[in-house]
């Protein structure tokens, strides 16, 4: 295993909350935002220590920074440099890939001239659709135009390295719309782009008016999952056409541009999580903060780690993880080494799925089939059975 290790800084604050959205983040003022960063920081600290004071092998050397969100291009920029100078403080490393999660509206050119003296050189651009209709339903801020204002910006303060998010199935999208906002993206030229399915989840309010059959948020006009799978594979052929490599189920990249830090999810490397409901695992455990901004915040405040759930990994789950992430990867895995490794035999598992053209072998490499993409997650269950 890469001994690397990727920390993952987690903003929860936005202003205002999409309607897709179920994730911990908030509307908050900035005495709260720099009560917050403070935290972090003093968080890492505190990690730090404790590794030290259990007589526990430091983390590994700090290669990739995630700045997630919430949306952390509301942070000023001072408060970037604080956090990114506790991290190199704290670990050793050389960072290769510094991400910072951020909204078209939010983009300024002294702010992003900022961003880059403090050592960002990755922005990961939360568009969704080029589609102002689509946006408003979802309860966007930006608008189309943002999009076309904020990318300059951030070429002309030296960003190299931008990703643009899409989701597949917001409401009132159509085949058309869908195809347009591919092509609009395509000929802005990104190195990285991110395509997700809407996910009906019940903690978001479009979520709970879709399970309730009612008719806010515009819930009568999501399309259906026969349609949203059509709009995957539309932007299979689409960024394919455009020079993208399909690297993992959600992502794409111009060669050379793929995600290094969210390479070390998905390959089970090492990774640090800090802040409100950030996620840590070391390769053996997992760990999760408390979701709450202001529980966590409290916590650190008195010196306690804000860990809310601990588990250790058994073999079976780890085993699980590796099947179910490295499918994940369009490059396969290679199941004998998973076999040598974890002294098990695996390969019969994939027989089914094999027969039933939802998985392709070469050799002791298994991959998902290129035209099953858009239903993984029916092969996930299948193989977990």
């Amino acid at each position: 295993m890469n001994d690397s290790v990727g920390v993952y800084i987690s903003v929860p604050f936005c202003r205002a909350k999409c309607t897709y959205c179920n994730f911990a983040s908030g509307v908050f003022g900035a005495e709260r935002i720099d009560r917050y960063v403070d935290r972090v920081c003093a968080e890492m600290s505190e990690t730090r220590s404790a590794v030290e004071r259990m007589d526990a092998p430091v983390p590994g050397r700090v290669d990739t920074i995630f700045f997630g969100g919430g949306t952390p291009s509301l942070l000023d920029a001072a408060h970037l440099e604080d956090i990114l100078d506790a991290i190199r403080a704290t670990f050793p490393g050389e960072l290769a890939e510094v991400t910072l999660e951020a909204d078209p509206e939010t983009i300024e050119t002294g702010k992003a001239a900022a961003w880059v003296g403090a050592g960002i050189n990755r922005v990961s651009f939360g568009l969704q659709s080029f589609s102002d209709k689509e946006l408003v339903a979802a309860g966007r801020m930006h608008r189309r135009a943002d999009i076309y204002r904020a990318v300059p910006i951030l070429r002309e303060a030296g960003i190299r390295n931008i990703n643009f998010d899409l989701i597949a199935g917001l409401p009132h999208q159509t085949k058309e719309s869908w195809r347009q906002s591919l092509e609009e993206l395509a000929a802005l030229a990104p190195e990285h782009v991110s395509v997700y399915l809407l996910e009906i989840d019940e903690g978001s309010r479009l979520g709970k008016e879709l399970l309730q059959g009612g008719g806010k948020y515009s819930a009568g006009a999501v399309p259906s999952e026969d349609e949203m799978a059509d709009f995957y594979e539309v932007a299979q052929g689409v960024l394919r056409a455009a020079g993208y490599h399909h690297y993992e189920i959600s992502n794409w990249a111009k060669p050379g541009f793929e995600s290094r830090h969210n390479l070390k999810y998905w390959r089970r490397e090492l990774y640090l999580g800090f802040g409100a409901g950030a996620h840590s695992f070391s390769g053996t455990e997992r760990w999760a903060n408390a979701h709450d901004a202001a529980g966590y915040v409290t916590a650190v405040q008195g010196g306690r780690l804000p860990i809310e759930q601990h588990e250790r990994l058994t073999a079976e789950s780890a085993l699980e993880e590796e099947l179910f992430l490295g499918l994940r990867q369009l490059d396969g895995i290679d199941v004998a080494r998973i076999e040598r490794e974890y002294g098990v035999t695996v390969m019969g598992r994939f027989d089914p799925l094999t027969s039933a053209g939802l998985v392709e072998r070469d050799g002791s490499v298994v991959r998902l089939a290129p035209r099953r993409l858009s239903v993984s997650n029916e092969v996930f269950v299948e193989l977990m059975r």
